[in-house]
């Protein structure tokens, strides 16, 4: 099977280099007059660089592309990069993918970095699955993926990829967004700013309710961003701003059973109509830019909170978790040309952290004699955990000769945890009764916890000719065990000993360009180690074994000067490597769970007139395995979407969105356990938005 996959692989991608020498890419597709030399991105070294001079698996989502899409879901939008897969659970929540499958589970947002303007959104040990909302996508100026792992520059959490949301610089703007929605939603969005001369200054809002297609799932959520820079005399500059969310929602739990997604008269139900979702977050950060002795210089301080509570609907018993955790840090880095012409970085980053979790079950657990003898009601953790990291990067790149560019690098990072558990130590109740079948809660002594990891790169590139560049990565990704992996313990287990993640990847890349035209197409394959799991006693463990290879392919093309074409392609296999048994069954060679093999979208966008831009969109999702056994599958689906922006003036536009044009019954994410079988969070039917854009300066 290995060997048909990778022959498969391999074809498609001199087919590619073939049938597509004459096309156009992604981030051209909402204007084909941007030159990709002309793109800058900060994701890759933490300084802006043209996308074309940087070696790295990096693809960016423009200003242009990210307001013709207007996404009520940042999935919306990321989804239309390779390599993406990101699944929408119940309002704003989500789960991440890049080259891997969806992961779920304590530590599965371990695997993804996500940071605005270079701040990641949550401490590395403190990461949530739907972090992603905390991010003020909706007034991003782009949004910068990695794929694989991040650089040296970043460290623990880019394990699988990086996603950067970038605020647009500050300066004179004036710009409102209104928006109505299916059911009376709303949102507005907008920016107010002011260009002083030296002193610059923007305000961004967003801000929206949905009443949500199923019952009892509404959302409301609001955004703020300030954003400042200033030019002193002395040639220093200073930057930063701060941004502040809340989101308050209803939350919808799965549909369970067989294809329940598809009988019209569950869709719209709610089994968990008591399940919510309170979240805040605020991230304050200023950096200082100078330069001494031909070193560019800049310090970034920053602090961050987060605090969030919700229902955990999934579980039996339903608890409570309560979390909150306060950070205050420092990015470092130097940047200096050298003699002989190669760029040298070199850097440290710092940060300590505070959190707290607190989770409780305020009703008395119903169900099975099993489930209602082995869940107290009551708390069940209650810990704080003190955590310090630190770490040190170096980077190397330069023109090794005529064509051929060399990129290395590495960091090494130390992670440490200062446990203090704020309840009775074991498996008991509150008070300290056991469970007449024995507690599913078991609460850790106090204790230290230290991890260390080295994460080196290796890539080089060569210019085949002025329209062909060709490109090979060698990298370590890594991440720190979570807290909640080694002190929220269930069953016997009363000491998770666990090790860091590691993946190695190795990847080839082909990228080509011309007037109207380009593709890119990837081959990687990623081995992955210490991956942590939770076997079917739920206890945390070290091994876990995994294999991920897969095929990119992105293109498009310039049709006419009215007519562009834009695909992304994508073909992966994730595989478990180890024997390991799931119940009581050897999952060795296995597919990984919620891993598709082939998912994409392919986008017509149509200038019909100068002032009416149209877009119809193919988003495909091929079918995949529920469960490790591979016994439970959801079948897969096609949606078409269709936008529409008309300008009326200069300073005044309208946008109609038509989602799932064709009004399939699907799933946005497709699950299996034990005791429920086949749970679904169904997707959306045909629904309509329309806006009125407003630039008053």
């Amino acid at each position: 099977m290995q060997s048909i996959f990778f022959l498969k692989t391999l074809s498609l991608g001199i087919l590619a280099a073939v049938v597509f020498s004459s096309t156009n890419t992604l981030s051209q597709a909402a204007d084909s007059s941007r030159l990709v030399e002309e793109i800058q991105v900060v994701s890759t070294s933490r300084q802006p660089q043209n996308l074309s001079d940087t070696n790295s698996a990096i693809s960016v989502l423009e200003e242009n592309e990210l307001r013709l899409v207007a996404h009520s879901h940042y999935q919306e939008s990321l989804n239309r990069l390779p390599g993406v897969n990101v699944h929408r659970n119940s309002g704003q929540e989500s789960l991440v993918s890049i080259r891997s499958p969806v992961l779920t589970g304590a530590g599965a947002c371990g695997a993804f970095l996500i940071a605005e303007n270079g701040i990641p959104l949550r401490s590395n040990g403190f990461c949530n699955v739907n972090e992603m909302f905390d991010a003020h996508t909706e007034n991003a100026q782009q949004i910068e993926v990695v794929r694989g792992p991040g650089s040296a520059f970043w460290g623990s959490n880019a394990v699988h990829g990086l996603i950067n949301v970038v605020l647009p610089e500050p300066g004179e703007v004036g710009d409102i967004r209104l928006e109505i929605g299916p059911r009376g939603s709303y949102r507005a969005q907008g920016a107010i700013g002011y260009d002083l001369g030296d002193f610059k200054q923007t305000l961004l809002f967003s801000g929206g309710s949905e009443e949500g297609f199923r019952d009892e799932s509404g959302v409301d959520q609001q955004k703020v961003s300030w954003l400042y820079s200033y030019q002193t005399e002395g040639e220093i500059k200073l930057d930063g701003g701060f941004t502040r969310t809340n989101l308050n929602q209803e939350t919808a739990g799965f549909l369970v059973g067989s294809d329940s997604y598809k009988d019209a008269s569950l869709r719209e139900t709610n089994a968990n109509p008591e399940a919510y979702r309170d979240s805040s977050s605020t991230r304050l950060w200023s950096s200082v830019s100078l330069s001494h002795q031909n070193w560019d210089l800049i310090f970034t301080p920053y602090l961050r909170d987060v605090d969030m509570s919700f229902i955990q609907h999934f579980l039996p018993g339903q608890p409570i978790e309560d979390f909150s955790h306060q950070s205050i840090g420092m990015r470092t880095a130097g940047y200096r040309n050298l003699q002989n012409g190669a760029r040298l970085s070199l850097g440290m980053d710092f940060e300590f952290t505070e959190a707290a979790l607190q989770q409780r079950q305020p009703n008395p657990t119903s169900g099975s004699f099993f489930l209602v003898n082995t869940l107290p009601q009551g708390k069940h953790y209650d810990y704080e955990v003190s955590a310090h990291q630190v770490a040190g990067f170096a980077s190397y790149e330069q023109e090794i000769s005529e064509g051929w560019n060399l990129s290395l690098g590495a960091r090494l990072e130390n992670i440490s945890y200062d446990y203090k558990n704020q309840m009775i130590d074991g498996r008991t109740d509150e008070f300290g009764v056991p469970c007449a079948l024995g507690c599913r809660y078991n609460r850790p002594a106090n204790r230290t916890d230290s991890f260390t990891n080295l994460s080196p790169k290796f890539a080089l590139s060569y210019e085949l000719n002025e329209n062909h560049k060709v490109y090979a990565r060698i990298q370590r990704g890594f991440r720190a065990p979570q807290a909640t992996e080694l002190y929220r313990l269930q069953n016997n287990q009363s000491v998770a000993d666990l090790e860091s993640v590691e993946l190695d990847s190795y990847e080839l890349a082909l990228e080509a360009r011309g007037a109207g035209w380009s593709y890119s197409a990837s081959l990687y394959l990623m081995n992955k180690e210490n991956e942590i799991f939770q076997n079917s006693s739920r206890e945390n463990l070290n091994d876990n074994h995994t294999r991920h290879r897969g095929f990119e392919l992105e293109i498009g093309r310039d049709l006419s000067e009215q007519v562009s074409l834009v695909g992304v392609f994508n073909l992966a296999r994730h595989t478990y490597e180890n024997s390991l048994l799931s119940g009581v069954t050897d999952i060795q060679g296995n597919e990984v769970d919620t891993a598709p093999n082939q998912f994409g979208n392919l986008r017509l966008n149509w200038k019909m007139t100068p002032a009416l831009t149209t877009e119809l969109e193919w988003v495909l999702m091929g079918e995949y395995f529920t469960n490790p056994e591979n016994t439970a599958e959801y079948e897969g689906h096609n949606l078409l979407n269709l936008r529409g922006q008309y300008v009326l003036s200069q300073d005044l536009s309208f946008s109609l969105n038509l989602m799932n044009l064709s009004d399939n019954n699907y799933a946005e994410r497709a699950d299996w356990t034990t005791f429920t079988g086949d749970r679904y969070f169904p997707g959306e039917g045909r629904r309509i938005f329309f806006a009125l854009n407003w630039s008053f300066k």
